[in-house]
């Protein structure tokens, strides 16, 4: 079960559900039929099989007949019926207006097809987006950024005999641990470790680390953070040298106040050197590299990111959009890169303020037709390499900060909605898609800024209005 915090972000472990009971009968299955064709074969064998020499062969023994299987990802049809929208209108209504989500929550339905807009409330209306607001920085990271590129740690020598500096590249998910505990494909400070040893000379000690996180500048937190985010469970100062998402410790819920320093400590004592003199500092202009170590990457960074709403990373990557384009690697600098990314890439930014990229600052402002906008276009291919986004969008029923939402529900089934979620004190969102019970796929988004509810009333109300697209023949 994932548990979604105050502030969006989400401590995730995949609920299979329904999906792991038919995943065990179809391995028990699966064992019949190898153990009856186990048999057959054994007994034939004879001594060069391994059998009992005195085994008596069953010259019938056969494997049952299987039919075709069918597809597991099979296409939707082409020909599926667009939903009628005033039947649409009548249905999701009354889930935009009532006391959960509040009068006139702002919210969109969209054929992916067609681009037609088959229901809208308020759409054009800015809000405060929380975490949906990171599909407006994967869209621009894999669309400013190759979906191939990494992101660079490096050791390098320090000024001094003994002192090395860890130069920070931007990428929080290098990992005190091999493999990470929570990033899949990271970067390991014992492979630094290994590289920079073997490149020092030999026997000497390490006494001395600093840490470089020079690439990053202005504040460590953004304008809208409350003084209680970071640190906090769910985000973390943000620099441009961290270790396991800026977590106190590996696999840890809670984020640190010192991520450069903590990764600094990693180093050394992955050097053998736990007694050295850690301090943050900059690196000697052509300083000899020691080490380099990349992340895994941005499409797969982007995925984690979305998936499990990781605020930490997601600053990380507007900040490499903002490297990519000239700007300053920070807070401003990042979100004049992501808006200016966006509109290159095709995307109608109008009504849109950004003050961070991870959706954190209550001082972003996106209206719902633009995350409806970004979704359609990944799906229908014309926002190009901003496709990479559906990758990362939770699967109701199944996995990331959607794990736990839609399982009991037919119509909700692991695959029928993915959507981004998004959650701050009085603000509940959910933006992404959702395939009709007549197999038509559909892109939706719907943001509650004044939810007069509770939280999980609020959710349960978003997920309603997911499920009743899904259930929806209404042609």
């Amino acid at each position: 079960m994932s548990t979604i915090s105050s502030s969006g972000s989400t401590v995730v472990t995949a609920n299979y559900g329904r999906f792991r009971r038919r995943m065990a009968m179809a391995v028990v299955a699966l064992v019949l039929v190898l153990a009856g064709a186990g048999i057959g074969l054994g007994v034939l064998a004879g001594d060069d099989g391994g059998t009992d020499g005195g085994a008596v062969a069953v010259p019938d023994a056969r494997l049952p007949e299987l039919g075709d299987a069918d597809p597991v990802l099979a296409a939707l049809a082409t020909d599926a019926p667009v939903p009628d929208p005033a039947v649409l209108e009548g249905l999701l209504t009354p889930l935009v207006t009532g006391p959960p989500l509040g009068s006139g929550t702002p919210a969109q339905v969209v054929d992916v097809a067609t681009g037609e807009v088959l229901f809208a409330q308020a759409a054009d209306q800015p809000t405060t987006p929380a975490s949906t607001a990171k599909l407006l920085t994967a869209a621009a990271a894999l669309t400013a950024l190759d979906r191939s590129d990494t992101l660079e740690t490096r050791v390098v020598a320090g000024a001094a005999p003994g002192e090395v500096v860890l130069v920070g590249g931007g990428d929080p998910t290098l990992s005190r641990t091999a493999p990470s505990q929570t990033y899949p494909g990271a970067a390991t400070v014992a492979d630094l470790a290994t590289q920079a040893t073997a490149a020092l000379p030999a026997g000497t000690p390490v006494t001395r680390v600093v840490v470089d996180s020079s690439l990053f500048s202005g504040p460590l937190t953004a304008s809208g953070w409350g003084p209680g985010d970071a640190p906090s469970s769910y985000a973390a100062p943000v620099t441009a040298t961290a270790v396991d998402g800026a977590r106190v410790s590996p696999g840890s819920v809670a984020r640190s106040g010192q991520p450069g320093l903590d990764a600094g400590v990693a180093l050394a004592d992955a050097l053998g050197a736990p007694g050295a003199t850690v301090t943050l500092g900059q690196a000697p202009p052509g300083a000899a590299t020691l080490a380099t170590v990349e992340s895994a990457p941005v499409a797969r960074l982007v995925e984690q990111a979305l998936s499990m709403s990781d605020n930490v990373l997601a600053e990380a990557l507007a900040r490499q959009v903002a490297l990519a384009r000239g700007e300053p690697a920070s807070f401003e600098g990042a979100a004049r890169a992501v808006l200016g990314a966006l509109q290159e890439a095709g995307v109608d930014v109008s009504g849109v303020t950004l003050a961070d990229g991870s959706g954190l600052s209550r001082e972003n402002r996106v209206p719902v037709e633009v995350l409806a906008e970004l979704v359609t276009g990944a799906a229908d291919g014309s926002l190009g390499a901003g496709s990479g986004l559906l990758a990362g969008l939770p699967v109701a029923g199944y996995d990331g900060t959607l794990a736990d939402r839609g399982d009991d529900d037919p119509a909700t089934a692991p695959g029928t909605v993915r959507a981004k979620t998004g959650t701050l004190l009085g603000v509940h969102a959910l933006a992404g898609t959702v395939v009709t019970a007549e197999g038509r796929l559909l892109a939706f988004a719907v943001v509650a800024d004044e939810a007069p509810g509770g939280e999980a009333a609020a959710e349960a109300t978003l997920d309603e209005f997911a499920a009743t697209v899904a259930r929806c023949g209404c042609s």
